[in-house]
């Protein structure tokens, strides 16, 4: 069964949420996981995407957005739509909805902060992987 991880952030704005996400998805990577990154939208999607690139200026994780592969494909993928292709271990999800196809990864990572839109939503979301009998587990970090 899936297992998920809520990441709790003391920060209320999106650049720390954002800045943590690329910081997990490169801990993810480095564990060997393939990983898909889904956000919200389009403008999520292509900001995240820069900041991978940009976050530690001696980290690397190879990436690219769903749909714009080049000719092997990245074991990180970023998309606002479509369903990536199986095979993928992990997803981290940025979106305030959990998508219809979560359980098909092994593990699903969620980053909340404290910004009141945030709380509410992924609250939602932790009640509804409970509800459905996932075994959920929160992370406080520290400021």
């Amino acid at each position: 069964m899936t297992r998920i991880d809520f990441y709790i952030l003391p920060q209320t704005t999106l650049d720390a949420r954002l800045e943590f996400a690329c910081r997990l998805a490169e801990t993810i990577h480095r564990k060997g996981y393939r990983l898909h990154v889904h956000t919200e939208d389009e403008t999520m999607g292509r900001d995240f995407d820069d900041r991978l690139w940009n976050f530690r200026f001696d980290a690397f994780v190879p990436h690219h957005l769903l749909g714009e592969a080049g000719d092997h494909p990245a074991p990180v993928t970023i998309g606002w739509q479509d369903t990536p292709e199986p095979g993928i271990e992990a997803l981290l999800n940025l979106h305030p909805e959990i998508p219809p196809w979560f359980s098909r990864f092994e593990r699903v990572a969620e980053i909340i902060n404290q910004h009141q839109g945030i709380l509410h939503a992924k609250r939602e979301c932790w009640q509804t992987y409970k509800s459905r009998g996932y075994q959920v587990e929160a992370h406080h970090l520290e400021g």
